[in-house]
Formats: C-alpha cells, structure tokens, sequence
C-alpha cells in the first residue's frame, strides 16, 4: 500500500512502514512502484532542495529520491546518506510545453518565444534551488535567451506547479520534463530541448543512514519497477541484476 503526502516547510510526520522522500516530477511513476511493492510506503513529494534541506535537519526518512545530483552530493557532504548505497537510478529530457492543441515552434528564438507569451509568464522551476528550474536556466543561458526571457518568468516550487500553470492555461509556456508532459493530458510538447544545451538529466536514490531503505531501494532497481518508470517517460539508468 502507497501513502502520499505533499512536503511542505517542516515536518513532524513519522508512520510505520517505508517512508521516502522523492522529487515531484516522480509521482505519478512513483505512486505505481510503491503500489506494486509488498509492503507499506509512505511517499512524500515536493522540490529536491526542500526534501534535501528537510532530510539533513533529521526528518524521518528512510530512502531518498531526487531529481538533481547536486542536491545527493548535498546531502552526502553532510553524511545524511548511505553513500555505498547511491547510484543514479533514472533519467529524463527537458521540453517547452503548451497548453493542449497549441503548434510546435517551427524554430526556436527568445523572440518566437515572446511571441508565444503574449505578454504572459513563461512557468519554471525555481531556477535556484529546483532542479527542472536550473536545467531550464541552463538552457536558456546556452542559447543567449536569459536576459530577455528572465523578467517574463513564472518560478514554481516544484516542476508540478509549472506544469499545473500551463495545464490550467494560467500560462502560455513551461519549460518542464519530458515525463510531466507524458503526465498530464492538458499539455502538448511544442519544443524538445537538446540534452547538450544542459546538464544530464539524473535521479540520484540513496538510503538515508540509520533508515531502513535496503528493501525498497533493492525493489527500486528490479525488472519490473524501471518497466514502470519507463512506461511514465523516464530512461532507466540504474538496474540490479
């Protein structure tokens, strides 16, 4: 059984079974591993820089689960985590993404985009602190788009509420990944953003120490729980044999 919470500033939570911080853009994939699994999980989602943060001030947790190693090597510096049990278990893409119906961008320019936005937000992680916010900073660094496009962004705490924005049409564009729009019905892909424009794209899961992980963080890495992943538009990159 899967029980699902949504991280918020604090903690005091504490249950029995697995509990396991991931980051929001896994949820929907997530939600169906843990169901899948043979015992109790307990799964909270939000931005890896809130679970990281949350994590290291000794909120009760046994597997963790985040969408930027940055954030993993954070937590390891700190020796929140089990290193020996870390390894990037996924990957994933980044896209531009519109609400449903919308055409794609025949090319893509800071001043198409803008077009686009008819005076409205362009919705994106925090591009401090959540990773889907950094890598779509990344990228409009790499392209020359960051000055012009900075003052029309939307900055979320999660990739999940940039996704809602556009989903609901509270904005005309997001940059999210690849597995959000996969996600969600309301949003078409209307621009696929190179790998090399950002850095990899990698979900780090380690045990936290003193946690009791060992059976999930295994479960995680089996045959059947990257089908599921893979299924919700993330590439399998870690696997036990």
């Amino acid at each position: 059984m899967v029980y699902v919470f949504i991280v918020m500033p604090g903690f005091g939570w504490a249950g029995q079974g697995i509990t396991v911080f991931a980051a929001a853009s896994l949820k929907n994939a997530l939600d169906e591993v843990a169901e899948a699994y043979s015992g109790d999980v307990v799964v909270s989602y939000g931005g890896s820089g809130l679970l990281a943060r949350q994590v290291a001030q000794g909120a009760p947790v046994d597997v963790v689960l985040l969408a930027n190693s940055a954030w993993m090597d954070w937590l390891q510096e700190r020796d929140v985590i089990e290193v020996s049990s870390r390894l990037d278990l996924l990957g994933n893409t980044l896209v531009l993404v519109a609400p449903q119906g919308a055409e794609k961008f025949a090319e893509i320019s800071a001043a198409n985009i803008l077009k686009r936005l008819e005076g409205g937000r362009l919705a994106v992680g925090q591009t401090k602190g959540v990773p889907a916010g950094i890598y779509a900073r990344q990228w409009l660094e790499n392209k020359g788009f960051w000055s012009m496009l900075q003052p029309y962004l939307a900055e979320t705490e999660n990739v999940r509420a940039a996704l809602a924005l556009v989903s609901r049409g509270e904005a005309p564009l997001g940059v999210v990944y690849g597995s959000d729009a996969m996600a969600d019905p309301g949003v078409a892909i209307v621009y696929q953003i190179p790998s090399d424009q950002h850095d990899r794209i990698t979900y780090p899961v380690a045990s936290v120490a003193g946690g009791d992980g060992i059976s999930f963080m295994e479960y995680l890495q089996s045959k059947q729980s990257l089908e599921i992943f893979s299924k919700h538009g993330f590439a399998p990159l870690g696997a036990r044999q």
